[in-house]
């Protein structure tokens, strides 16, 4: 076991209290946090899952997704087990719940449970030519001191560093990535404190904060929403959370609208059904209406919207089809066209 960082000892109990997210846990001695990887042994937090990496994928960056960040590049992609939120609609809940569905030991590492240095991921990532690593898969906060000491070794490589996130870091984690982090997708759920409360066990405030903590912070930013039908697909309240990203952030800021298959425990008899395309073409609309440049269907492979217009002249720089990049005319930042610049990161 590893030390945890960004936490207190405290002198009552042997109590500590984790700094890391949101969530700002209050851990008795001998018990776990929320996010059930980080334990309290004698009045010290450690993280549990350190070395243990569940999975070590080459991706296409577009699969984050980001589609501003260095289009067509690959991206070596680590998770571990556990997650700081309780999502019943979880799209990879198999890893995030497993310790909440009955795991017992935590799985991961190398063969033997062996310890994965830090080292080896980037050595990985390397040898398959990619451009960069992601911690994503499940929440890459709760695994911060690993994903931390990859970040360190990744840069000194030449590769970049993304983050696919719920967004719950604290400042204080966000502060400690700073120069380390390059890019991050944040999934912004829902623009109702309800739906966080009840849906995901945690607020919206504390994402609305870590997404103008993050653009203010430099690091390359795009939001994805997974719409659920009757959940959070109300227009109303999807022309609110546009208006968030142009009126706080940027109307450059990239918005991924995914569409929702039935998973976990919303994949019961009864639960929500796929996302009809006519919704996400409805919410594209209201994010074009809203002022943002950029706004992309997700889940739907081969819609017209995958690919990146010039939002001046609509010219295509960035033809897309699912997570291949078909053509890339972009190369400098600007649309060859009409030289309007393309936000994003493009070499």
């Amino acid at each position: 076991m590893h030390e945890a960082m960004l936490y207190d000892k405290l002198d009552q109990d042997q109590k500590v209290r984790c700094r890391l997210c949101a969530h700002n846990c209050l851990i008795d001695e001998g018990k776990r946090g929320v996010c059930m990887v980080r334990r309290n042994q004698g009045g010290v937090l450690y993280t549990l899952v350190y070395g243990k990496p569940i999975s070590g994928n080459v991706d296409p960056i577009e699969k984050k997704p980001l589609f501003h960040f260095l289009p067509g590049s690959s991206s070596y992609s680590i998770a571990t087990v556990g997650c700081n939120f309780r999502c019943g609609f979880c799209q990879n809940w198999d890893i995030s719940q497993y310790l909440r569905e009955g795991g017992e030991s935590i799985p991961g590492g190398g063969p033997g449970g062996a310890e994965v240095a830090p080292a080896k991921i980037v050595a990985a990532a390397n040898k398959a030519r990619c451009a960069s690593i992601s911690y994503t898969y499940t929440e890459p906060t709760i695994y911060f001191e690993y994903a931390y000491d990859c970040m360190k070794l990744a840069h000194a490589a030449g590769l970049k560093n993304v983050f696919v996130t719920n967004g719950y870091e604290s400042a204080s984690c966000l502060e400690a990535s700073q120069g380390l982090l390059d890019a991050a997708n944040v999934d912004l759920k829902a623009m109702n404190d309800k739906f966080y409360r009840q849906e995901c066990k945690a607020k919206l405030q504390p994402v609305l904060d870590t997404l103008k903590r993050m653009h203010r912070a430099g690091i390359w930013l795009e939001v994805t929403t997974l719409l659920i039908p009757g959940k959070n697909d109300d227009p109303g309240e999807l022309k609110e959370l546009a208006g968030f990203l142009v009126r706080e952030l940027s109307p450059e800021v990239p918005w991924h609208l995914s569409a929702y298959m039935p998973r976990y425990k919303y994949a019961e008899e009864g639960g929500p059904g796929r996302t009809p395309v006519a919704t996400l073409e409805m919410a594209m609309q209201i994010g074009h209406e809203a002022g943002l440049s950029y706004v992309y269907p997700g889940n739907v492979f081969g819609h017209d919207g995958e690919s990146t217009r010039c939002p001046g002249c609509g010219q295509p720089v960035v033809s897309r089809r699912g997570y291949a990049v078909n053509d890339q005319v972009l190369k400098t930042g600007l649309c060859p066209q009409c030289q309007r610049p393309i936000a994003g990161v493009w070499q």
